[in-house]
Formats: structure tokens, sequence, C-alpha cells
């Protein structure tokens, strides 16, 4: 192992697992960020899937903190290792058993499991092993070899950024719009051909719409179909009314030739479906949700 691939890899390993078991433990969506999992299936309840989750932080939190201070003993790193292992086997059976879920990796991300999940969760499992083999520490490396720590830490730091999708608002929308800026829409020629379903997601999670209808969705992607120009995902949700809590679908409808290159600011049409009567909520029901709140 490089010396100070494994010197620093205690101090990447936790301040990768820190912000994320924070966010799981003391998070206030972590109870919405359950139920997207597969969790609520296995464990036969949301309340359940919540706690699991903010257990699972406090054992990233622990770990981090262990990682930080004693990042030579064996132990931290170990566990570290075992617990990417376990996240990769717990995506590959998610993705099985249920592909549209969402991982609960982080404490933002919601969509479903794909191939960033699956290389964090091998970055984690290779982190962790080469913490357990750290015979110096973290800060006694940077004070040694500042240029190569520094180098090491900017590759890793730009490598975490672009697997972790909690932080895409701080690099990947911004660069877009700069693209957009510096050279208009960059598939002029693409026009009238259909973007793939994650596209579609991807622009809606990004839309007014999605803000507006956020409070009652309860559920990832669960289906989605193309319709006369429009691409209408579905998703459960929950709609408090007078007389209690109603099951809905959430339909929204996009243009299925557009993308966030291409339209950033979609124009999304948004309807409630009652499961049971299977009857089209008023157009206002969206608001009903939050005044019944106050």
């Amino acid at each position: 192992m490089i010396p100070v691939v494994s010197a620093l890899a205690p101090l990447v390993c936790g301040l990768l697992l820190a912000p994320a078991g924070a966010g799981k433990l003391f998070g206030r969506h972590t109870s919405r960020l359950a139920a997207n999992t597969v969790l609520v299936r296995v464990l036969h309840g949301g309340r359940r899937a919540t706690l699991a989750l903010r257990v699972l932080g406090a054992a990233e939190l622990a770990l981090a903190a262990a990682l930080l201070a004693t990042p030579t003993t064996v132990v931290p790193g170990a566990a570290t290792a075992a617990l990417g292992l376990g996240f990769t086997g717990y995506l590959a059976y998610s993705k099985a058993t249920a592909p549209e879920s969402s991982c609960g990796c982080g404490a933002r991300a919601e969509g479903p499991i794909g191939a960033r999940s699956f290389i964090r969760a091998g970055l984690v499992l290779a982190g962790g092993l080469a913490a357990a083999t750290a015979d110096t520490t973290w800060w006694s490396e940077v004070s040694g070899h500042p240029v190569a720590s520094l180098v090491f830490l900017l590759v890793t730091a730009a490598l975490l950024l672009a697997v972790s999708s909690d932080l895409d608002h701080l690099w990947l929308l911004p660069v877009r719009k700069a693209r957009l800026r510096l050279f208009g829409n960059p598939l002029p020629s693409s026009a009238g051909v259909r973007v793939p379903v994650d596209a579609s997601v991807e622009l809606l999670e990004h839309s007014l719409a999605w803000q507006a209808a956020r409070p009652v969705v309860r559920s990832a992607l669960l289906d989605h179909w193309d319709d006369e120009g429009w691409r209408v995902l579905r998703y459960a949700g929950t709609y408090p009314d007078p007389h209690g809590t109603r099951p809905v679908s959430v339909l929204f409808a996009l243009d299925l030739t557009a993308s966030i290159d291409t339209a950033p600011s979609p124009a999304v049409r948004v309807s409630l479906v009652d499961e049971e009567s299977e009857q089209v909520l008023p157009a206002d029901a969206l608001a009903l949700p939050s005044a019944l709140k106050g």
C-alpha cells in the first residue's frame, strides 16, 4: 500500500462518514428518507426503518471519530471496510428487489439506486481496508509530506464529489448552467429525441412543481410511461384532508424530450389521484397539507 494512501485513508473515511452519519442521526428528513428505502418492507414499518437509519448514523459518527482520533488502530479501519461491504450487499439486494427505491446512503439523496451508489460503497470498503493498514497518523503524514498529501486529498475530494449525489447542488448544477450560458443548447440536433427516464427524474426533482408536491410524496419513482409527447412519472403519496389521511398517486407529466440541460425551468403538470376512489383531487389540493399543519 502506498504510504500516503494508507496514512490519509482514515482522514478521508472519517470526513466521508461524519456528515453522512450526522445527517441520518440528527436530520429532520430522516423519516422521509427511510420511507423511500427497501428498509420499510424489510423491517415492516416506517418507524423501524427510520430507527435503523438513525442507528446507522450513530455508528457512522462513532467510526468517524475513531478513524480521526486513532488512525493507526486496526479496528476502526476494519469496521469501516465491513460497513462498506455491508453497504454493497444492501444496495445489491435493494436493486434486485426494489430497483426504484432510494439507497438512504446520504442525508439528502432520495433518488433511485445507481452506479454512483455502488461506487461510493466500494470506496468506503477500499478506504476501510487502506485505513486498517495505516502505521502513520494522518497529521504526521500531512506535516511530513504536505505536497503529496494535498494532491491526494484534492484528487480524493474530486472523486467523492463526482459520486455523491448529495453534493450535486454544489458543483453539477452550476457547471451545467455555465455550459448553457457559454454554448447554449448543447444538443440542438437532438430535438424531439426522448431522453432517458433518469434525465426526466433529475429534471423533475429540480423543478418548482416537485418542491410544491414534495410534502405529499412518500416513495421513490414507482412507474412511468410516455403518452402523446409527455412522460408521466408516478409516485405514491399521502394526502391529509378533514376526514383523515388518504393514499394517493402523485403524477407528474413533463415533455419527454426535455432534460435539465435543455429545459432548466420545465413546464410540469401535477395530478393527485385518490387510490381508493380513483378520482382526481382538486387542483388546489397541494396547498392543503401545509394549511392543515398550521
